[in-house]
Formats: structure tokens, sequence, C-alpha cells
């Protein structure tokens, strides 16, 4: 080849190459990348951990959505209501037949009659000023939890959501600006963190019968298909609404906000990743196939969420957390609340416990019912053991758990004290449900998750509900 042909080619292929590399699509940053970038801008500060507030003797509540959470709730207010704790002051719902029903359910116990506020969609942003109420309480549709506890925020009460309190990476980030810019109260209302064999394997791992924790494995297993397809039991079926457009986990904060408590998250650890896979889809889209209704036969091809679906989480500490969800398939309720340590081991539904009894390891068997009840005796959380009577008394707020819930709610907002539970905790537990979806949506690729509190999670510190108020 001549030199100048020579020169020729290798300008071109130089052109060629520099081309080459110039229209190179670039790698599209991963959700979890994004979020991180968000969340490096958003300026967070950690700084509503161990938020106090002025006490409040008597808390005010807006009461936000009257559906079956909602009336559940009212009753837990009862008894919080008649001792001068508490007062409903105001009442929201689209539904005037709900308004009714509430109206008089609360007549029952309370003397002062609510505010109402309903007859459109907005409704509700007038109840949310400070001259009505302390603090809204949010039982909605899910996609008005994160909207209406900004708002609350923003405009002087605190918020408290029903569970997830978010499901989109953004309002994660949004809810934590907010509660640290207005220093409100801003709480995921998570009852099974409430719930007695929750708090008695917490005083157990307190107290060091469990050892070094590894691995936990929770889940939400709950057959909600009649629910979901029921005309009137979610108001204009939303929660069916869900599963039609989403795959992955919807609900995490049942099973994971137990295990977060026993492993110190965001006291001392934190989650850091997760990888997440989806089953395929049968048990909805066939209930749905087998309707008499012609819509809800039509739906049965458009149903995306998987029935079961698992996800796998990796802490700081090198704990492994083990998360599924499933409200399609025909099975009895359970939440897994499986723990293992180096010397005790939990199994729940039914609950079963194991301790060693060293240095003659290898046991197989999980302790006989009446050495149970000794470790039942022995570790009952001194928060249940306070409120046994308050909680025999309401039953039907899931076993006791939901009564316990709420007392601690308002009373730390009457005595100013920081709640159980922060806006850090709800934002994390419900991040990892959007992170599922982002997982699934990419092969089941790796997350990261971000850190929501500027590095505040590495301070090591008993969990609050240990706090005897």
């Amino acid at each position: 080849m001549r030199r100048k042909d020579f020169l020729r080619m290798s300008g071109l292929l130089g052109i060629g190459g520099a081309l080459s590399s110039f229209s190179k699509p670039q790698t599209p940053p991963t959700p979890s990348e994004e979020l991180n970038s968000k969340i490096r801008t958003a300026g967070l500060t950690g700084g509503a951990f161990d938020l106090k507030s002025a006490p409040l003797e008597k808390v005010r509540i807006a009461l936000f959505g009257l559906g079956n959470r909602g009336q559940s709730l009212i009753e837990m207010l009862n008894w919080l209501v008649q001792e001068g704790h508490a007062e409903i002051t105001a009442i929201s719902d689209i539904n005037p037949d709900k308004v009714r029903k509430a109206q008089a359910q609360i007549g029952a116990f309370q003397s002062a009659t609510p505010a109402i506020f309903t007859g459109s969609d907005d409704a509700w942003q007038e109840a949310m000023r400070a001259d009505v109420a302390d603090l809204a309480l949010i039982c909605t549709p899910w996609e008005l939890h994160t909207p209406m506890a900004l708002h609350a925020m923003n405009n002087g009460l605190h918020a408290a959501s029903e569970v997830p309190i978010a499901y989109t990476p953004e309002d994660t980030v949004q809810l934590v600006r907010t509660a640290e810019a207005t220093g409100q109260h801003c709480i995921m209302l998570e009852n099974c963190c409430y719930n007695r064999e929750e708090l008695w394997i917490l005083k157990m791992i307190e107290d060091g019968v469990f050892g070094t924790l590894t691995h936990a494995e929770c889940a939400y297993l709950h057959d909600l298909r009649q629910l979901m397809i029921d005309p009137t039991y979610y108001e204009d079926r939303w929660r069916l609404k869900h599963h039609l457009q989403r795959n992955g986990n919807l609900y995490t904060t049942h099973g994971l906000g137990p295990v977060c408590m026993y492993f110190d998250i965001l006291r001392g650890d934190t989650l850091t990743h997760l990888t997440s896979m989806s089953s395929g889809e049968a048990a909805l889209s066939e209930a749905l196939a087998n309707s008499d209704d012609r819509k809800l036969r039509k739906m049965a091809s458009e149903v995306v969420c998987g029935d079961v679906n698992t996800t796998l989480i990796g802490t700081a500490k090198g704990r492994s957390i083990m998360l599924q969800f499933d409200v399609h398939s025909g099975r009895p309720y359970n939440r897994l609340n499986k723990v293992v340590g180096s010397k005790a081991s939990h199994y729940g539904y039914p609950s079963r416990l194991y301790v060693d009894h060293g240095p003659d390891w290898g046991g197989h068997r999980w302790l006989e019912d009446a050495e149970k009840a000794e470790y039942q005796d022995r570790y009952e959380h001194p928060l249940w053991t306070r409120l046994q009577k308050l909680v025999e008394d309401h039953p039907q707020g899931h076993g006791g758990m939901d009564f316990v819930m709420m007392y601690r709610l308002i009373r730390c907002l009457n005595l100013g004290e920081s709640l159980d539970l922060n806006v850090y905790d709800g934002a994390l537990w419900s991040l990892v449900g959007a992170l599922s979806e982002a997982s699934v949506a990419a092969g089941s690729a790796r997350m990261d998750i971000p850190d929501l509190t500027n590095g505040r999670w590495k301070q090591a510190a008993s969990h609050p509900v240990n706090r005897m108020l």
C-alpha cells in the first residue's frame, strides 16, 4: 500500500473510530443510581431522628378515609378520647354513606361532633389546617398517602399514614425532605411492630437469647382475591387496579417492619441492596375470569403482578433477609416471622422457638409448649404487659396490636416525646417495594438501597418502642 493511501485509510479509520465512539449509546443509569443522584441533591440531613414536638394535652385528629381501616382506627381511639388524650375534630371521605356511618360510630363515645369534609375529591385539603387538627390520620387508598402526608406537614400538622406511606422512590425522598424542613412528625402506622409475638421476640433479642443475628424471613401472605374483586370493600376496587399496573412486592411493611426492629435497622445497621423476582401469574386472573361481572372477566387478561414475589435483601452488617408477597394464592395467612441467630431461632405461624443448650449442639426439635411458655413469661415485652387489660378490651384491632399502636402514637404526642417510628423507617420500608418493582423489571437485577439518613443510621441505639412512657 502506498504511503498516501495508508494515511488516507488511517484517517478514515480514525474518523470512523471517533464517530463510533461519539455515537455509541450511553448506558442508562439504573433506578437505584438515579435515586442516589436525587438524594445527593436533595440535601437530606438525618435531622428528623428523635424528633420531639411541643406536648399536646389533647391531640386533635383529622381522619381521612372512612372505609374499613378508618372505621377500625376510630374504635381504637375510643379509650384515648374518653380519657381526654385525644379528640376526633374532623372526618373526610368522598362517600357520604361512610361519613354518616363514621359520625354515628364516633358519637357513641365522643360528645363533640367532628367537622365533615366531603363532596369532592379535594375536600380533604380544607381539613388540613392547624386550626382544625394537630394530626392527620390517613387511611385512604395508597396513591393518596404521600400527597396527604406532604400536605399535612406543609400546613403545620403531624402526619400518620397507613401502609405503605409511599410506593415510588421520589415520594420517599419528598417525605423525608419535608419532615426535615417542617419539623413535623411523619409516621407510617405499621401495626405489626406492636404485635405481642413480635415484641416478645424483640425482648428476647435485646436480652441476648438469640446471640448474634444472621438471617430473617418475613412476608405478607394473605389471600385477598375475594376482597379485591368485591365491589364495595375497596372503594372503586382501587387495590385491584394496582395489580393490573405493577409487578413486585406491593406491600412490604407488615413482614419487613418487625424484622427491621430485630436487626436494629437505622439504629446501627441498614439495608444496602436487594434483588427481586416475581413468579408467573395465575390465581388472580382465574378468579377474575370466573366472575359473573363482564368487566371483571375482561380484567383477567390485564393482571401483571405475579402471584408470588420473593425479594432478597442484604444489610451493612452482612445479614440477609428473605421477604415475600402473595395476595393471590389460596393459603392461610402468614407473615413467616422467622429469625435466626447464633443461639436461637424462631419460626412463626404457628410460633415455634428453638434455643441452643450447648455445648451439645445439633438439636432437632422445637421447645415443648411448657418450655416455650417459660420464655414467653420471662421475656414478655413490658409494653404489652402494661397494656394487657386495655388490649383485652380491644381485641378486634388485629388481636390488640392496633390499640397498642394508637396508644403509643397519641401518648408520645401528649408528652412531646419522639415517636417509636420515624419518617426514615416508613420511607425505607416502603422504598424496598419500589426497588423490588425496578429489580423485577430489570430481570432481577441488583438494586442498591440508598441512604435516606445522611449516615445517621450508623448511631447504634435501642429501639424506641422499648421506652416506657
